[in-house]
């Protein structure tokens, strides 16, 4: 990972990993040198730094990068930690190239053209791969299949050795540095998704979720919090469905650990036009609304530093 100059506001931006057909970074990690909340922010599937050749490889390149990306998430979350104090993680590679969200070895080897590795086992091929949805995005409804063709083996692996593995690297290190200073962390993975449907007559669809693993990856203090804040702001939410979190959340939540993770989707027409292309003047509404709750989040993460070192210090 490359690192640069301080800037303004004197934080430490380091750019790193590397897009496979370019020579852009991966991703960028903004660290404040004197953080006022145990918070990181990420937008993992924000990329939108398409290499020629990729893009020449979709069959419809403008129906899936618009539907796989999480769609100027990395606006709100660069505002928001600009407004914070909050760590910042932006992806810049695209979740077409490779889905930070998933596991390495989650993949539909249909679409390797060299097939399965003798290494790899059946049972590998699993989860999100099954529904087109794995570590390289395969289908979309309406569309069916994104590529053209099959990739090789070689540039999967160098979507992994490039983007994935030094990103969660970065993750993992930013947080654990965070953990260190405080006590207590947390990781607020930011995520669009589409508008939910209504259950049933009268039903006022979700406008943001909460995510944390079914209680496994954040003190349940801390999604309380969150729930509390946005009923107070009278924004309809729900929890864990139908978004729980992912392999983000999996990997580097350890609240045992004083590292909690919660994953926040968050509806596209709140800040989108209709056509889920572009910003309107209602993602500074989303703005102010996240900020307000990465403050609240980053008061309840310190208690809980605090009151973790209490304990350690009674024992």
């Amino acid at each position: 990972m490359d690192g640069n100059p301080r800037n303004s506001d004197d934080s430490l931006i380091m750019r790193g990993g590397t897009i496979p057909g370019s020579t852009k970074p991966a991703f960028t990690l903004q660290t404040p040198h004197d953080s006022p909340i145990p918070v990181l922010i990420a937008a993992p599937h924000a990329g939108r730094d398409y290499p020629d050749t990729v893009l020449q490889l979709m069959r419809d390149p403008s129906y899936s990068t618009l539907r796989l990306e999480d769609r100027y998430v990395d606006r709100i979350a660069t505002e928001v930690a600009r407004l914070t104090g909050a760590g910042l993680l932006v992806a810049h590679a695209p979740r077409a190239m490779i889905d930070l969200n998933r596991a390495s070895d989650d993949v539909d080897w249909e679409m390797i053209r060299e097939g399965r590795p003798d290494d790899q086992p059946r049972a590998a091929t699993n989860r999100r791969s099954r529904s087109g949805l794995g570590l390289v995005p395969r289908r979309l409804p309406r569309l069916g299949e994104v590529w053209k063709g099959q990739i090789g083996m070689d540039q999967l692996e160098a979507r992994i050795d490039k983007i994935h593995r030094p990103y969660h690297r970065a993750l993992a290190q930013a947080l654990e540095s965070l953990r260190d200073r405080w006590g207590a962390a947390l990781l607020l993975d930011l995520h669009s998704m589409p508008p939910l449907k209504p259950r049933h007559e009268g039903d006022q669809p979700a406008e943001f979720v909460l995510g944390d693993r079914f209680g496994a990856s954040s003190d349940g203090l801390l999604v309380a919090n969150a729930f509390s804040y946005l009923a107070r702001q009278e924004r309809p939410t729900a929890h864990n469905r139908p978004y729980a979190g992912g392999y983000v959340l999996d990997r580097h939540a350890s609240p045992a650990r004083g590292i909690h993770a919660i994953q926040l989707e968050m509806c596209r027409s709140t800040y989108l036009d209709s056509r889920m292309e572009e910003p309107t003047a209602r993602i500074n509404a989303v703005i102010r609304l996240v900020s307000g709750l990465v403050r609240e989040m980053g008061e309840c993460t310190a208690s809980l530093g605090r009151d973790g070192n209490l304990q350690m210090a009674a024992e």
